[in-house]
């Protein structure tokens, strides 16, 4: 590869080009670094300077601009202060605290903010955006926190924290310490930003808390509904469970697509195994094994419906009021609700939950003593507690996916005097379905731990070429289990197996 398309191959041209899954996953995995684009720069500039022609000509308020916020929106605010009202919102905002989220979320904050600024629709300075991108592209990552946001006029208080290093405060993970935000930029030699008019709302206004969970959550959510798949496949080999759920004339008299693709991609993965094409001596699974089409389906139906909001959401302009230099126009409305993320990701979460649901069960079943497996998959129960306790934990993490489960996009507390009366509470769906979506991955590497014993039960039989594949790669990480051991060792070293892995 020649040294110019080796760099291009580096980075990613920000532009009104749509943003997708596949290209914000490439640009995390192979470190991407993020450039403006020509036509972005201009529609930045356009913008900008439409309102400042504005704000010459008129001396109307405009809300945000040259007006307080929120309840204080009928207070004027002079010409000579407006950079002032703007550097004290991002200051009084900055009110977000708890555990911190993880660095990968703030770097798709990052990223997602400056695409939509990049739009056009917001009225920011060029260095503004800019400054945005040295920070993702230096690794420079501002300490964002999981409260604070009522996902209303968007994410007020993670965002202000975002970009408090702006501004020259604040703190920032780099080169894997934390440090003051006005010392990092001191060393880079990078003035902090004055922010012009409107600059501090177009920064605060928006979704990308709640979108860049979204958008992370999602790509594990991916690869969770995929290893469901392949790990209940497992399970039901090793349960000498039956395929007849899984063929296509049951799926065709109740066409769901995610049905449809889970019958189809069981018998993809079973295909060729000896125990499932033996006789067997029963008639019927549990649900847990003969419903799996219906419920992995459901599921993936799901999943494919918050995607699109999702990537909706982040090819959108979140941020108020909005500037439309082609039509002469600034107009205060409400991109910034949060109301289709709340609702999206609360779907999210209880869907995705029912793969952790179902999953335990199985692995209830697989340690049962049923259908010649041993109780609790030792050789010698009794003196051997075996696999007992790993099924505790799993049913642990479902209940607590059941507390998480209940949806935030239910309630709504107003603030700002009442000026924001209806809020979508979708900061803490974004927080909270992350928590569920690891969760689930713990589960089903649970199971992955309990199936893998069981099929090693069923020999000298083997399941399918893919599966015995498969299992081959994971024991060279986890062995069969002969007696007791430690367990949580175990289920750590399946959960590492699924988490960093990569498997066709």
């Amino acid at each position: 590869m020649l040294k110019n398309e080796k760099m291009e191959s580096k980075t990613h041209y920000i532009s009104p080009e749509p943003l997708s899954f596949e290209i914000i996953e490439a640009i995390l995995e192979e470190k991407k670094k993020l450039v403006l684009s020509e036509e972005s720069v201009a529609l930045i500039q356009k913008s900008k300077a439409f309102l400042d022609r504005k704000l010459a000509q008129s001396e109307d308020p405009i809300y945000g601009i040259n007006t307080g916020f929120g309840a204080l929106c009928d207070i004027k605010v002079s010409k000579a202060e407006l950079s002032k009202l703007q550097e004290n919102l991002v200051v009084s905002h900055a009110c977000n605290i708890g555990t911190e989220v993880p660095q990968d979320v703030v770097r798709l904050m990052l990223l997602l903010k400056a695409h939509a600024l990049a739009k056009g629709n917001s009225a920011v300075q060029l260095k503004t955006v800019q400054r945005i991108l040295d920070l993702f592209n230096e690794g420079i990552l501002p300490e964002v926190f999981e409260q604070g946001s009522l996902g209303a006029s968007g994410d007020l208080a993670p965002l202000a924290m975002l970009f408090l290093p702006l501004l020259g405060m604040g703190k920032v993970n780099y080169q894997g310490e934390k440090r003051e935000a006005a010392k990092v930029l001191e060393e880079k030699g990078w003035e902090p930003i004055r922010l012009e008019a409107k600059e501090g709302l177009a920064l605060l206004n928006g979704t990308q808390f709640m979108s860049a969970h979204g958008v992370y959550t999602l790509i594990k959510a991916f690869k969770v509904v995929k290893y469901a798949d392949l790990i209940g496949a497992i399970s039901l080999d090793s349960f000498d469970g039956l395929i007849e759920p899984f063929m296509a004339q049951v799926q065709q008299i109740r066409p769901h697509s995610g049905q449809i693709d889970t019958a189809e991609n069981f018998r993809k993965l079973l295909e060729g195994s000896e125990l499932i094409s033996r006789k067997k001596a029963h008639v019927q699974d549990p649900y847990s094994f003969r419903c799996i089409p219906q419920v992995h389906g459901a599921v993936k139906d799901a999943v494919e419906y918050v995607s699109r909001v999702i990537e909706t959401e982040i090819n959108s302009v979140t941020d108020n009021p909005t500037v439309f230099p082609d039509d002469d126009l600034i107009i205060s409305g409400g991109n910034f609700h949060g109301e289709p993320l709340a609702l999206s990701l609360d779907f999210l979460a209880i869907a995705i939950a029912e793969l952790g649901s179902i999953s335990e069960r199985r692995t209830y079943r697989l340690i049962s003593g049923e259908r010649g497996l041993p109780e609790f998959l030792v050789a010698d129960p009794g003196l051997n507690s075996g696999f007992m306790i790993p099924q505790y934990a799993a049913a642990s993490i479902v209940s607590q996916n059941k507390q998480l489960c209940t949806p935030a996009s239910v309630d709504s507390i107003p603030s700002s005097n009442e000026q924001e009366d209806h809020v979508s509470m979708g900061g803490n769906a974004a927080t909270k379905v992350l928590k569920v979506t690891q969760n689930v991955l713990k589960v089903l590497a649970i199971e992955l731990y309990n199936g893998s014993q069981a099929l090693d039960f069923r020999r000298p039989l083997k399941s399918s070429p893919y599966l015995e594949s498969f299992i081959e790669q994971y024991r060279q990480y986890v062995p069969f289990v002969r007696e007791d051991t430690l367990m949580y060792e175990g289920i750590n070293e399946t959960i590492n197996f699924l988490e960093y892995g990569k498997f066709e």
